[in-house]
């Protein structure tokens, strides 16, 4: 039986003056420059590591989708000289090395507690801090509170019943063991087709003895194209990172990805053509680029669906199962853009099944393996990629009070809101990195962490060195950002679809779509607007 909670059981109460929740790479930017301004600060971390995603996401062929010479910080140019990245997308042992190179380099160790995790966030009305608790009986008072939490860092739990009475290896793949797991001479199952689900089966077919996919919902997919970087190209990008970079920061995703002004149908068909032949030959998330209005113009997005499925019907050698794969009814890049390495290529093989949970549902899970409507089938080892909870889910997994005793699942009851994506009314103090208000995951996250932790930094070194205890977004300003990010969400494909980006992957969560869609540079713009004009929007006693 545990003890009573009592005065001489719970730790003592730490005083500070800062506490990052989160060592993904927003936090620890957050850690490094709160740090470098004298701040008493600490940052706290669920994990036993940093990197954040990367840290938790070791799946089979787990790798990022954004081109690693963008996917890396900015803020130091020795950091950028001293670290060469190997390929154009870097897979997650090397990221998450990176995260640690600039952990060590930074000596941020030191003021991270790794393996805790906030429970109970609350605010002091009268004292004006937050008052924080832990999983491991932490106690803290933090004047300024910076939520690192990230966008995708709740894996949605297994919707299947009867989980528990499967007697093989089950894994989400957003919680993957760290450890080696064996898939040879193994009857694999993946469940989920979206971006994991796309980067596990190429990988697994080659290693298990059989590999059942079972698809819920067919996924856009392009080809990745990987390659390693030469030196030659390496030190050429290293010479000019500076210009790279200040291009990227004021870019429509944050990246060096070109962009074209041109809508799709002014180009002739037979230049639409051949501009599609060689953004698929070339790989990446080129298509993205190649029409202004993809994701605005539903007869645009159709020619660059249409395409997209006819390559499908070529790669993939058997008729019926190319037309299970092939995606209908939703625009193409209004889910999130999935990159792979042979996925469609992977059902070529013989030792690979696809499972059309449209056609035959899973109904649950049994001793041995998986029931669908008309069969069971027999498996040694699940890997679930079933997504997450995302943008929002992160926040809500926590106990967080505001002011007058309102919480923050009060507040978000009809969807995420804040002012920027950077702070709400009714939570002084507390700062949100990467919120689903701001670009978010339609942006290079590292740029925009840098960006939000830049601007966080600066409003709390003015409310210092003013003598001015609290800033929060004022209501009308909050209302008025987020009837932006809506209005310019709705002149977009992206709310057509099902998808985490609205919510709709997790049953009863409000259907909004909360990202603001005008690009990383304006982002970077309006938050800088508010700023230099006195904090407009904000209210600060």
């Amino acid at each position: 039986m545990s003890k009573p909670d009592t005065l001489e059981t719970r730790q003592p109460v730490r005083r500070l003056d800062a506490l990052v929740i989160g060592m993904g790479f927003g936090g620890m930017y957050a850690l490094h420059r709160t740090r470098g301004m004298g701040l008493d600060v600490l940052g706290i971390e669920a994990g036993d590591d940093v990197g954040g995603t990367w840290y938790w996401n070791r799946y089979p062929g787990a790798r990022c989708d954004v081109m690693s010479i963008d996917y890396s910080y900015s803020f130091s140019d020795e950091i950028q000289q001293e670290w060469t990245w190997s390929e154009q997308f870097s897979a997650q042992p090397e990221i998450l090395s990176y995260a640690r190179f600039v952990a060590d380099k930074l000596d941020l160790k030191r003021d991270i507690r790794f393996e805790t995790r906030a429970t109970r966030v609350a605010y002091d009305d009268d004292a004006c801090l937050w008052r924080v608790e832990t999983d491991r009986g932490d106690r803290f008072e933090a004047t300024y509170l910076l939520m690192a939490t990230g966008p995708l860092s709740v894996p949605k739990p297994i919707d299947i019943p009867g989980a528990d009475m499967f007697k093989g290896e089950l894994h989400l793949s957003g919680k993957y063991p760290h450890r080696p797991v064996d898939l040879s001479g193994k009857r694999v199952a993946v469940i989920g087709t979206g971006s994991s689900g796309i980067q596990i089966v190429p990988v697994v077919a080659e290693q298990a003895d059989h590999l059942y996919v079972f698809q819920r919902t067919p996924s856009f997919t392009l080809p990745m194209r990987n390659r390693p970087l030469d030196a030659a190209y390496v030190a050429h990008i290293k010479q000019h990172y500076p210009g790279l970079r200040a291009a990227a920061r004021y870019s429509l995703t944050g990246g060096s990805r070109p962009m074209s002004s041109r809508p799709l149908f002014s180009i002739p068909p037979a230049e639409r053509e051949e501009l599609l032949e060689e953004a698929w030959a070339y790989g990446g998330l080129r298509f993205l680029g190649l029409f202004s209005d993809l994701l605005t113009n539903a007869e645009a997005n159709e020619v660059v669906a249409e395409f997209v499925r006819g390559k499908i019907a070529e790669v993939v050698e058997d008729p019926d199962t190319a037309r299970r794969l092939t995606p209908q009814g939703y625009p193409i890049f209004a889910r999130r853009p999935c990159l792979d390495s042979g996925y469609y290529e992977a059902f070529n093989r013989d030792n690979v099944t696809l499972m059309d949970c449209l056609e035959d549902p899973i109904t649950a899970f049994t001793e041995t393996g998986i029931r669908t409507a008309t069969r069971e089938v027999a498996v040694d080892v699940v890997i679930a990629a079933t997504g997450y909870d995302a943008l929002t889910g992160a926040m809500l997994s926590i106990d967080i009070t505001g002011k007058n005793g309102r919480s923050l699942k009060e507040k978000w009851a009809d969807g995420g809101r804040s002012y920027l994506g950077l702070a709400m009314e009714g939570f002084p103090n507390l700062f949100i990195i990467a919120g689903a208000n701001g670009p978010s995951a339609l942006a290079n996250f590292i740029l925009l962490n840098e960006q939000n932790v830049d601007w966080i930094c600066d409003c709390i070194d003015h409310l210092r060195t003013n003598g001015l205890r609290a800033i929060e977004a004022d209501g009308a300003a909050e209302d008025r950002w987020m009837r932006k990010v809506t209005e310019l969400g709705a002149r977009s494909l992206y709310p057509t679809a099902n998808t985490w980006y609205t919510g709709a992957n997790v049953p009863g969560k409000p259907r909004t779509f909360p990202v603001y869609i005008g690009g990383l540079g304006r982002y970077r713009e309006i938050c800088t607007d508010a700023a230099t004009d006195g904090y407009a929007g904000f209210h600060i006693v």
